[in-house]
Formats: C-alpha cells, sequence, structure tokens
C-alpha cells in the first residue's frame, strides 16, 4: 500500500508569522493582569493607560518614526484612530453590559475580518469559516455568554462595535502599514492612543504621575510588555499572514489572561475554561490550513 504524501511543511514566513501571533496574544494577554495590580496600586485605568501609551510614543518615535514623510504617517495615525475608536466602544460596553458579554462581542472580530473581506471580494472558504465558528464557540465557554444582565440594546451595540473597529484595525494595518517598520506603526499608534486617553482622563479629572514604585512598576510593564512587545509582534504576524489569521491565533489572548489569572492572581479556573480553550486552538489550527 502505498504510503500518503506528507504535507509540505509551511514557509518559513508563516512560521514565523504564527509565533508572532502567539507571542502577540500572550502579551496582549498581560492587560487584564496589569489592569488588576493597577487598581491595586491606586492608579486610575485611563491615567495609566495615558502613561502606557505615552511612553512607547516616547520612546519610538525618535529611534523608528525618522524619515517617514506625512504621506506615509497619515495611515499609521489612521489605524491608531481605528484602534481608539475599538477603545471607545470597548470601555462604553463594559459600563452598560457584563465584561464577559464583552468580550464576547470583542473577540468576534475574526469574523467580522472575515465579513469585511467577503465585502471587499475576498470570498472565505470553508475552511475558514470553519474556524470562525471553532473560535467563536470556545470563546462563548472560556468567557461566558451573555446572560439576564446583558440586554441593554446600546451596550451590546457598543461590544459588537469594538469588534468591527478592531476588525477595521487589523485589516488597515494589513493594507496600510505594508512595508512600513512595525516599530514605527507602534510609535504613531501609541502617540494617538496616548493623547486620546490623556483626553479621557483630564476629563476625569484622574490624570497624576505614578508616585509609588508599585504604581511605575505597573505602568512600565504594560508599556513594555502589553505594547512594545504586544504590538509589533501583532504587526510582524499581521503582515506574514494576513489579517483573518492572525486575528483567529488572537482569540488565544482571553484563554491565556484566564490562565495567567490563575497562576497569578490565584483566581478559579473553570472546567468550561479549558474546553473553550480546545475550541480555540482547533479553530485557530484550523485558520492556517493552507488556502484558510
Amino acid at each position: 500500500m502505498t504510503a500518503a504524501p506528507a504535507r509540505p511543511a509551511p514557509p518559513p514566513s508563516v512560521r514565523a508569522g504564527v509565533g508572532l501571533a502567539l507571542v502577540a496574544a500572550l502579551s496582549f494577554s498581560t492587560l487584564g493582569i496589569w489592569g488588576k495590580l493597577a487598581g491595586q496600586v491606586g492608579l486610575d485605568s485611563f491615567s495609566v493607560l495615558a502613561w502606557r501609551f505615552g511612553l512607547v510614543a516616547a520612546v519610538l518615535l525618535p529611534l523608528a518614526g525618522r524619515g517617514l514623510t506625512w504621506r506615509q504617517r497619515v495611515p499609521l495615525l489612521g489605524a491608531g484612530v481605528l484602534y481608539a475608536l475599538a477603545t471607545t466602544c470597548y470601555f462604553g460596553a463594559l459600563a452598560r453590559v457584563t465584561a464577559g458579554a464583552t468580550g464576547l462581542l470583542l473577540y468576534l472580530a475574526p469574523a467580522f475580518v472575515v465579513l469585511f473581506g467577503w465585502l471587499l471580494g475576498r470570498r472565505p472558504d470553508a475552511a475558514r469559516l470553519g474556524a470562525v465558528a471553532l473560535a467563536a464557540l470556545g470563546m462563548g465557554l472560556v468567557v461566558g455568554l451573555p446572560g439576564a444582565g446583558d440586554r441593554d440594546p446600546l451596550g451590546l451595540a457598543l461590544g459588537a462595535g469594538a469588534g468591527a473597529f478592531y476588525a477595521a484595525y487589523l485589516l488597515a494595518s494589513e493594507r496600510w502599514l505594508a512595508g512600513v517598520p512595525a516599530l514605527a506603526s507602534t510609535g504613531h499608534l501609541a502617540l494617538v492612543a496616548g493623547l486620546y486617553f490623556t483626553a479621557l482622563a483630564l476629563n476625569r479629572g484622574t490624570l497624576h504621575v505614578p508616585a509609588t514604585p508599585a504604581q511605575w512598576s505597573v505602568t512600565v510593564g504594560m508599556a513594555g510588555v502589553a505594547t512594545l512587545v504586544a504590538v509589533p509582534a501583532l504587526y510582524g504576524a499581521v503582515a506574514r499572514l494576513g489579517a483573518a489569521r492572525a486575528s483567529l491565533l488572537g482569540t488565544l489572548e482571553p484563554l491565556f489572561t484566564v490562565l495567567l489569572a490563575f497562576l497569578v492572581l490565584a483566581e478559579p479556573l473553570r472546567p468550561a475554561v479549558l474546553l473553550g480553550g480546545a475550541f480555540i486552538l482547533a479553530g485557530a489550527a484550523l485558520a492556517q490550513r493552507r488556502g484558510g
């Protein structure tokens, strides 16, 4: 009996893209941990986010932002605006519905990526649609399905808007930022987001300089791990895999967050999380099939 031919190994760029997407998901997943620690050391969320992005912009723009024309900078700033809009919808949804429902709607971003790509003439195949379905099912198990407290129409609309804007941000990164160094793209996004969160903190009267070593540790950790590492890794993944495949690997982020919360904060680990994680992993693996 003749053995079936071996499936060819993915090219190095694809392997690198998968690795970068996993690094991005793991790094972004620390945001929830930093957010918890920020509250414990007395940091306002908008203030610490303003410092997070402001520090990154101050570090990267003088190093990686040189030599770019304004024609090159405008798309970079535009991607930052889309990110800020996604964040606006996310926090608006959190104020009206539960964190689980908000997270579930945000991480439907891969479905929006596929939908927007379809509208732009990029018809998805069965593997990609199956990957989105598996990831969505897994997300429902990990973050929890909407409950009785999630019947606010505006809150649900804002949550869906967060997912849609985040999908648009990923597609814009794929189309607008091609050929631009990831650190330069990150610096411009950080500039827009830093100004945005500074304005929000000023409006609430909560903007202040971190005053203790604990507060600085949280701020620098959030800027370093969840931004300086996470955002360039995400841009590198999108450049190598495309927005759809990178976004599906990004659905591992809430799973990583739950696992980190279990390890670092001793939060309980629900059995449904493990089952949901298996569905997310299956969806992410299916998305990496050739043609998927």
